[in-house]
């Protein structure tokens, strides 16, 4: 498993990776023109993603994702810690990370990558052209999380 930066045009397969953890094409188009990201491959196939942006003095995790049948094999915790330290090394005293009220397992993942529940942005997915279900549960609100470098 190889993790690298990519700065090349995101192509099909880098979309469809993105459109797992967010399926707002609107929105990830607003994000990815001011990002950095990051992939991981095995061989020639990407199998995972992590885009992050900076925001002054901390970074903010936009989207994390791995393909489906790469899932549980610790490679998006491998993209967080690699974003956290490009996050570092370039200056950042803080990551944050959102991700929906819904959102169990990626709610852990986080905990467990060190993050911390920093607030809650009630009504926030809303605004979404279509209703996002998980786990039996309406995603609504927008759960945000950080981190100290």
């Amino acid at each position: 498993m190889n993790i690298e930066r990519y700065s090349q045009e995101i192509n099909e397969e880098l979309m469809n990776l993105l459109f797992i953890a967010d399926p707002d094409l609107q929105t990830i188009e607003k994000y990815l023109p001011n990002s950095t990201i990051f992939v991981a491959k095995e061989s020639d196939i990407f199998v995972g993603i992590v885009v992050i942006i900076s925001t002054g003095d901390q970074y903010e995790l936009k989207n994390i994702a791995v393909h489906t049948s790469y899932q549980n094999r610790g490679i998006a915790k491998k993209l967080i810690f690699k974003a956290k330290e490009y996050a570092k090394n370039n200056g950042a005293l803080t990551i944050t990370v959102g991700t929906g009220n819904s959102s169990l397992s990626q709610l852990a993942l986080y905990q467990k990558c060190g993050f911390r529940m920093k607030n809650i942005e009630k009504n926030f997915f809303l605004k979404y052209p279509e209703p996002i279900f998980e786990n039996g549960i309406r995603c609504l609100d927008l759960v945000m999380l950080s981190a100290k470098l």
